[in-house]
């Protein structure tokens, strides 16, 4: 059976109408692996993604599929799911660092236009992008970030250059209802992969509060394609085809990356049990968005060819 008669099978009939087909190829064996690991059935899921690596062994995906679904299989989702340390080697390694650098650079670039800057970065993390980015024109950081232990580790690195600096530990929402959120006024406020956070119905009044407290807005973030549903057969397509080139930037790793958080996060895609965390979409409903919010001038610049999807940064006023 080809992927699409996979698909239609499983929206006829559901995971249970799957039981006795035979896919064509590897993809349909690792379809029927996602779709088993969304059932919870981790020892069929585990078996499919092996025989897609059986029949496809040059495969990184099936490959470590295999892998993360066999320990799946024996211990649970609980136990495999994302390590901090993983997250870290990832973050800092493979196409990382050439995004990093380039949203750091495209941040200097605007902050240098200034001859004294006020800044708010919403959801800084621990600074990989804004520290790198700072001048001396700016003169003033104010820092939104709800993780305690990375606003720590932002608010260290400025206060060891000296920089000024606010830091509210909390998310965008509970900032822009306090005190500090009403009244202030920034000269530009920028959001490094943060917002994608914020499920759509909570984006409208999101941007709404950022076009009336910030003279100029600057996102990252990435222009994903929308998918009709997690299980289609073009967003699988998509994950498999994006994530063989993540894979082969963290190769010589002996898996920790990959086992740690790629395939982690690549099969939470599927998990009908956990939360939804993010919100990607085309680059151009963001800025339709940001349009709709009030922001006259959205101009769209490509920053790097990441290897999930481009990654652009909007910069509107």
């Amino acid at each position: 059976m080809t992927l699409e008669s996979l698909w239609q099978l499983f929206r006829r009939g559901g995971y249970a109408a799957l039981q006795t087909a035979q896919p064509d190829d590897a993809l349909g064996c690792f379809y029927l692996a996602i779709l088993a690991f969304g059932a919870d059935d981790f020892a069929r899921a585990a078996e499919w993604a092996a025989e897609a690596s059986r029949r496809q062994p040059e495969s990184r995906v099936y490959a470590q599929a295999a892998t993360y679904l066999g320990r799946v299989a024996r211990e649970g989702k609980a136990r495999v799911y994302v390590d901090g340390a993983a997250f870290g080697a990832f973050i800092r390694g493979g196409g990382n660092v050439g995004l990093y650098a380039a949203v750091s650079a495209a941040l200097r670039q605007v902050y240098e236009q200034y001859p004294s800057l006020h800044l708010l970065d919403i959801g800084v993390g621990d600074g990989l992008a804004l520290l790198p980015a700072l001048t001396p024109t700016v003169r003033q950081v104010d820092l939104v970030e709800p993780s305690s232990p990375m606003l720590a580790t932002t608010c260290a690195a400025l206060d060891a250059r000296g920089t000024p600096y606010r830091a509210f530990n909390q998310t965008v929402q509970a900032f822009m209802d306090g005190p500090d959120g009403t009244q202030g006024q920034w000269d530009v406020i920028q959001a490094t992969w943060s917002l994608q956070s914020l499920p759509p119905e909570e984006r409208p009044a999101v941007f709404c509060w950022l076009r009336a407290h910030g003279a100029r807005l600057l996102i990252a973030e990435f222009d994903v394609p929308r998918f009709a549903a997690p299980a289609s057969p073009e967003h699988v397509r998509y994950v498999v085809q994006r994530y063989e080139r993540g894979l082969a930037e963290y190769e010589g790793d002996g898996g920790v990356v990959a086992q740690g958080f790629l395939l982690p996060v690549m099969f939470g895609y599927f998990d009908r049990t956990a939360a939804r965390t993010n919100w990607e979409g085309p680059i151009e409903e963001w800025a339709d968005s940001l349009r709709a919010a009030g922001f006259a001038q959205v101009e769209i610049r490509p920053l790097y060819p990441y290897f999930w999807a481009q990654a652009v940064l909007l910069d509107a006023r």
